[in-house]
């Protein structure tokens, strides 16, 4: 009765079991690209945050997929898709799958190395932290895990290339959005159809990279403090409350996806077979090795009365 209530209630998590993708968020990404043509002529594409892998599908079915089967592509001419996330995942056919931390120097020398030498063409990033409900304190986690991704996008994103990340709208997006704008001329926040609308979600859709002149990527944190302090006091908090009356900063906003598409804070009826009976699909691929596996297995221990719990597992 769960599964099928949720089913019921989430039309793009219905869908998504029924077309083959690991997560609703799928949707998302094609909804961006429905609206800003994102994929168009991109070679090199890097997903950060990737697991449990439904952006990598889509880039893999938008991307390399139609490639491979286009007669006469050759091997060098394959689009060319890396994955990265601190966690495992199943493979996809033509991604490239890197276990590390995007904030780690050695991931973008690896990432790189993959392309040959060459930088992406579009960075994607769909992570998130687990939310606490406190939005002040989830947009902060939020804007620093982007400023992370950031971090990485300086040294593999190549001049003129885009990034897309998730967001979490708050009383700071401002101070993210003029931090953005640094380093990419266009920079608009977008609402796909199939995110809730009570959710605080939307996606930052980042166009033309463009570092400023001289830049260093060293000094990247200097330069976005800076943005927070433009008065150049040192023990100013960088934060987005100068970026109010006569400074205030108006944010492009887009909603996108098909208006007459499905709505995703409504219950949609269940599709019964010819017995009147709804069959319910299981998930596309499971988490390989979630982090909250060892919780799992600690409960499970308590409840049979194991108390050696240093012998369970923590591998995959």
């Amino acid at each position: 009765m769960g599964k099928a209530s949720r089913d019921k209630r989430d039309i793009y998590y219905r869908k998504a079991k029924e077309e083959g993708w690991r997560a609703r968020s799928a949707f998302k990404l094609l909804q961006i690209d429905e609206e800003f043509n994102i994929f168009e002529g991109v070679k090199h594409v890097v997903d950060l945050c990737a697991a449990p892998g439904s952006w990598s599908q889509v880039l893999s079915r938008k991307l390399y997929l139609p490639a491979k089967l286009s007669p006469g592509t050759k091997d060098n001419d394959l689009p060319l898709i890396v994955a990265i996330d601190l966690q495992p995942m199943a493979p996809i056919e033509g991604v490239i799958q890197v276990q590390g931390d995007i904030t780690n120097a050695k991931t973008a020398e690896v990432v790189i190395r993959h392309f040959d030498g060459c930088k992406a063409d579009l960075v994607v990033c769909d992570g998130a932290p687990d939310v606490t409900g406190l939005h002040d304190m989830d947009e902060f986690v939020q804007s620093q895990l982007i400023l992370a991704g950031l971090t990485i996008v300086t040294h593999i994103l190549k001049e003129g290339g885009k990034f897309i990340a998730k967001i979490f709208r708050g009383k700071d997006t401002s101070l993210l959005y003029c931090q953005l704008k640094l380093f990419f001329t266009e920079v608009t926040f977008a609402k796909p159809k199939s995110s809730r609308n009570s959710s605080i979600e939307a996606f930052a859709v980042c166009e033309n990279y463009s570092p400023p002149a001289g830049f260093n990527e060293k000094n990247l944190h200097r330069l976005l403090e800076q943005v927070g302090s433009p008065s150049g006091t040192e023990d100013l908090d960088c934060s987005s409350g100068w970026l109010e009356g006569p400074n205030k900063v108006y944010i492009p906003f887009l909603a996108c996806g098909d208006l007459s598409g499905y709505d995703s804070d409504r219950s949609y009826p269940l599709p019964k077979s010819a017995d009147g009976t709804y069959q319910c699909l299981d998930p596309i691929q499971p988490p390989i090795a979630p982090p909250y596996k060892r919780a799992l297995e600690m409960k499970k221990a308590s409840s049979q009365g194991i108390h050696n719990l240093d012998k369970l597992s923590l591998g995959p």
